[in-house]
């Protein structure tokens, strides 16, 4: 794994943890490194569940807006096929996978909780598709 994403094992249970404060906002970057989370969860023949984490106050607050606001069309639609094959790669672990939603899971966030099994959400979750409001989902 990267920097951004971190799988930790005990007991079975994989925890693949976004650690890209403040809001685990979705870059390149984090896009890799979940992808490597992902297939090394499913390789490893220790793991029985995988849990989904972004951290006590915020899963992840969708696609990093800022890098993306000086990007033309051609730049944004590879990032997004990439990530649209991170999250096949997570839907398709075949072991039990649980999001624990905390804070905001929104956009790509929403999209990585709905990949897996079982979501359990805080009392403070929020979880949307803000794009919507934008005309681009």
């Amino acid at each position: 794994m990267g920097e951004l994403v971190r799988l930790e094992v005990e007991d079975g249970v994989a925890t693949i943890r976004l650690d890209r404060p403040p809001m685990n906002a979705i870059n390149e970057d984090l896009t890799r490194d979940l992808f490597d989370a992902a297939k090394e969860a499913r390789r490893r023949e220790d793991v029985g569940a995988v849990v989904l984490y972004g951290g006590e106050k915020v899963f992840a607050a969708g696609a990093d807006v800022k890098a993306m606001a000086t990007m033309g069309p051609a730049e944004v639609r590879p990032m997004i096929a990439g990530l649209q094959e991170v999250l096949n790669a997570v839907e398709d672990i075949p072991k039990v996978t649980i999001a624990a939603v905390t804070g905001y899971a929104l956009g790509g966030g929403c999209e990585l909780a709905m990949c897996a099994d079982l979501r359990f959400a805080a009392p403070d979750a929020k979880l949307g598709q803000p794009e919507i409001l934008l005309g681009i989902i």
